[in-house]
């Protein structure tokens, strides 16, 4: 049926009760997660299907989402764990000869809910005004009260790395690769395996639990911490690792990577009021003064009063608002983001990090 014509069947409320009223798409049924939003006009395929967003849902404040439909080449996981999607204009007729299934058949599969027909820019200016919040996708005809209610009992879990994280270990690329990495998966993004391919390595990909015997075992010329969903100190193993294998290898680390490297080193983390996501953050390397355009995708980030004690070293920092962007400890040849050089659709002003990687890896073997 034309949306025209269609009635509104379905409402996202706020905790604090404000309401969204629009159209279902995707699953059906009803989920309580953080409300979160993404300023990235295109790439909602890659969005959809990144696993950090595991127990969000996500709102696309670009109004068209859906148009180009889903493409077999573009997931960033197999199986997409996302809470939820809300967007001001779903299309469901995709046009794009790489398409094989709309969006919403895909969410429809993996069930996950979608609302579509509201007022995105009221509910983002909300959020960034308010600070993220949990909300409900729900019937329509579930009062504010009830929902209002649902969220209060909800218990938010911290199990989102344990969910999404592999349970067997995977390799990739040439078996006689100059480089052998071993990645530690947290929640990790395809396109980081096929960087670090492209890049000349064999990478085993290895659940976020592994300990640090097993990894040595394997004998990697460097390590990689991925990015991943929810809050870095519910990843104590991830911590621990780093904490037995720095300075002993060339370290690599990306968003919650980033993260679970400066509390290895004694750092603190915070939570950000709304976060940082979306394809358009100016950053700036503090080495040579160049402005980055990066895409991110984070609630929390690393506290910069609380490096000042530890060997750690800030590299980037955020333009718009300050915020620790990379750090990196010279002695034991560790050093992270938290932004994402491997976004795909882009931008790819960050790419010279795996290079970097590279050559740390390479210095390492001649050293």
């Amino acid at each position: 049926m034309d949306i025209l014509t269609r009635e509104r069947d379905r409402k996202l409320v706020l905790e604090d009760g404000e309401e969204y009223i629009g159209y279902s798409f995707g699953a059906g049924g009803e989920r309580i997660t953080e409300v979160v939003f993404n300023t990235s006009p295109v790439g909602y395929q890659e969005i959809v299907s990144d696993p950090s967003y595991t127990y969000q849902t996500v709102v696309m404040a670009y109004p068209l989402i859906g148009n180009y439909g889903i493409a077999e080449l573009d997931f960033e996981t197999k199986t997409p764990t996302i809470g939820g999607l809300a967007v001001r204009e779903y299309n469901d007729r995709p046009s794009n000869w790489r398409s094989f299934e709309s969006l919403g058949e895909l969410m429809k599969k993996f069930d996950i809910p979608g609302i579509s027909g509201i007022d995105t820019r009221r509910l983002v200016r909300s959020i960034r005004n308010r600070g993220s919040q949990l909300g409900i996708i729900t019937d329509i005809d579930t009062p504010n009260e009830a929902a209002v209610a649902r969220i209060a009992e909800y218990a938010p879990p911290h199990d989102a790395v344990s969910r999404v994280s592999r349970k067997e270990i995977e390799s990739y690329g040439a078996p006689d690769a100059e480089f052998h990495v071993v990645a530690v998966d947290c929640g990790m993004k395809t396109n980081i395996v096929r960087c670090l391919c492209k890049k000349g390595c064999r990478v085993t990909v290895v659940p976020f639990d592994t300990d640090a015997d097993a990894v040595m075992a394997m004998k990697p010329d460097g390590i990689f911490l991925s990015n991943g969903p929810g809050d870095p100190t519910d990843v104590l193993p991830v911590v621990a690792l780093v904490r037995r294998l720095m300075g002993k290898i060339p370290m690599f680390g990306i968003c919650l990577g980033h993260q679970m490297i400066s509390l290895a080193y004694g750092g603190r983390t915070y939570k950000l009021k709304f976060g940082h996501r979306g394809g358009n953050h100016p950053v700036r390397d503090l080495r040579t003064n160049k402005i980055e355009i990066t895409s991110q995708n984070h609630s929390f980030a690393v506290d910069a009063d609380s490096l000042k004690d530890t060997p750690l070293t800030v590299t980037h920092v955020n333009i718009l608002d300050g915020t620790v962007e990379g750090v990196e400890c010279v002695r034991d040849r560790v050093f992270s983001v938290q932004y994402h050089p491997e976004s795909a659709p882009g931008p790819e002003d960050s790419t010279y990090l795996f290079d970097r990687f590279i050559e740390m890896m390479r210095g390492e073997r001649h050293a």
